[in-house]
């Protein structure tokens, strides 16, 4: 079996090909940097030297490929209308990761928002995650209308080591950062607005069940717990020496450093249920406490 994996230097996109490689699928990851292709044939993938606006390698990929997985930029709209229209047809599998954040609200850390979305529930993304919204829409019609399976993975916070190259979670690394700035565990506001999340390894083995099991225009939330980010500093406190001391970071200082990212991914509440990935494909989790794992580490 073959899979093509675009951003397979990344956390999600390198862990994805070091699994699927260890279990026998060859493998191919488009990466933008040279220097990294020694250490994707160090764990038995092939790179390929490229970006999402290269319609023509991609076009080739999807074509050689059985399947394909996009863990790379989630609004990069060009790249999946290049595989969808490369797919058109062919009964393969195209699986696009998204991201939980399409239902994030505008908090700024201020507030909590204890509702729960489901997989069927309806909601209305605020602006700046309109266009995630409309790419997963095309991606489900492309698996009902198009001849070829679609799969949407949405990861939440997603934590644990890097099963492939050293990368890991922007969210937390992000986090991680600002604490050691200010040697206190940092959050955005009054820190009350909470994520769910998810381990690596648990999420990486949601895309293997996706593949097993083939359900076509299919939405897969993916978690297994949730935090506050007040919590989550509290942690990150304590990992890096700081004795659960605590600061709060001015939203408007995280959007000046990270633009927008930081107010929907930082922010924001963003809590979901991953109900399909439990009932239709029977996933079980193994990971349920972030904390654990964020005591024990000390992300660079």
């Amino acid at each position: 079996m073959k899979i093509f994996i675009t951003g397979a230097s990344g956390y999600i996109g390198s862990s994805l090909a070091k699994y699927f490689s260890d279990i026998g699928y060859k493998v191919r990851g488009l990466i933008r940097q040279k220097q990294k292709f020694k250490a994707l044939q160090a764990i038995n993938v092939t790179p390929i030297l490229g970006n999402l606006d290269d319609t023509e390698l991609l076009t080739k990929e999807a074509h050689y490929a059985d399947i394909v997985i996009n863990a790379a930029n989630s609004d990069h709209l060009l790249s999946i209308q290049t595989f969808i229209h490369a797919l058109k047809n062919s009964n393969k599998l195209f699986i696009h990761t998204s991201s939980s954040s399409i239902i994030s609200d505008d908090a700024r850390g201020e507030y909590g928002n204890k509702k729960i979305y489901t997989d069927e529930m309806s909601f209305t993304p605020i602006d700046i995650r309109l266009k995630p919204v409309d790419i997963n829409n095309a991606v489900c019609i492309a698996g009902v209308l198009d001849g070829f399976k679609t799969a949407i993975i949405l990861p939440t916070m997603v934590y644990g080591e890097t099963l492939g190259l050293p990368a890991v979670s922007n969210q937390l690394q992000r986090l991680f950062n600002q604490s050691r700035r200010y040697k206190a565990g940092a959050y955005i506001g009054k820190g009350l607005n909470e994520w769910s999340n998810v381990h690596i390894l648990d999420l990486v083995k949601l895309y293997h069940l996706v593949i097993q099991k083939k359900p076509s225009a299919s939405y897969f939330y993916a978690e297994n717990g949730s935090s506050t980010f007040l919590a989550i500093a509290q942690s990150i406190s304590h990992s890096l020496g700081y004795k659960g001391k605590i600061q709060s970071w001015p939203i408007e200082e995280a959007i000046k450093k990270y633009g927008n990212w930081a107010q929907f991914a930082l922010g924001s509440n963003s809590i979901v249920k991953a109900v399909h990935a439990k009932e239709l494909l029977n996933w079980k989790p193994q990971f349920n406490s972030i904390h654990k794992w964020i005591k024990t580490t000390k992300i660079q």
